[in-house]
């Protein structure tokens, strides 16, 4: 007789939609393409105060409160996570699957020790470079030794971590990371993309057709470098005086990258248009771009 293997799955992570970024994208791709394999997944998330998002069955909420200095994200209690143990139990869960390094982390690897289940971790961000943006009193020097530190310290405590590149896999093995990597990219459904209308996305934006643009979408946060592409965008300027660049999706470098784009004599050329919905306008805007 064939085993069966299936697994049901319980992940576990500081961030999902509504809030919008790559680590909610990257959980939603991977849960819908393991639902469609036949795998069951249950996930740990925090509540949003005051969101309307629509959950399925397999979606656990739990209470959390605000970050400070950080009002998009939300911080789920430990506690409420062990307080589902005798839930989670009857379940009969195969693995856990940690997502995010904050409570999250702790949490899971606690979770996975009581139910004894195998734990791995995705890693989805370059904390060596997200550090001194955030903390900035700290020299550069000692956030990289901290990063790296807390980096190889998570990862020794689960059984496997997930890497969605060759690069940061790299990374990781660098930082002098001993736990098996394998190297899992985010998948991208590309038949969505075929349902933008570029056009009616410029008709909307007052856009000429013949008009060159160039996109940048995700986080507008310090660590995305943002800084680079509109430096570069003055070079491409002089090239093509009527180029335009979209920036969509918001953060908290959204201000400087403001400041910077009017330094740099490009207020005109960039304009900044926050989140937009991801199942029309967001395609629009795809379709529209040239680069």
């Amino acid at each position: 007789m064939m085993r069966d293997l299936r697994l049901r799955i319980l992940m576990v992570s500081d961030v999902y939609f509504p809030r919008v970024n790559g680590v909610s994208t990257s959980i939603q791709t991977f849960r819908r393409d393991l639902a469609a394999l036949g795998h069951r997944c249950t996930l740990i998330a925090p509540a949003y105060a005051g969101a309307n998002y629509p959950d399925d069955a397999a979606t656990v909420r739990l209470p959390s409160r605000a970050v400070p200095r950080d009002p998009e994200d939300r911080l789920m209690s430990r506690r409420a996570v062990l307080d589902l143990l005798p839930r989670l139990r009857a379940e009969q869960y195969d693995i856990v699957h940690v997502q995010t390094p904050f409570v999250a982390h702790y949490a899971g690897v606690a979770l996975a020790k009581a139910l004894e289940l195998p734990v791995v971790e995705t890693y989805h961000t370059y904390f060596e470079h997200y550090l001194h943006h955030y903390v900035p009193a700290l020299p550069n020097a000692l956030t990289s030794w901290l990063a790296r530190r807390f980096t190889r310290s998570q990862c020794a405590a689960v059984a496997a971590v997930i890497s969605p590149s060759t690069a940061m896999a790299d990374a990781l093995r660098d930082y002098g990371v001993a736990t098996r990597i394998e190297v899992l990219p985010t998948g991208l459904d590309t038949g969505r993309f075929a349902l933008g209308d570029g056009a009616r996305f410029r008709a909307a934006h007052g856009i000429a057709p013949q008009t060159p643009l160039a996109l940048f979408v995700g986080r507008v946060a310090h660590e995305k470098n943002i800084d680079f592409l509109l430096r570069m965008f003055v070079r491409a300027r002089a090239q093509r005086s009527d180029a335009l660049f979209v920036i969509a999706g918001e953060g908290p470098a959204q201000q400087h990258c403001r400041d910077l784009a009017r330094e740099l004599g490009l207020q005109d050329a960039v304009r900044f248009l926050g989140y937009m919905d991801r199942n029309r306008e967001l395609l629009d805007c795809y379709r529209a771009a040239d680069a």
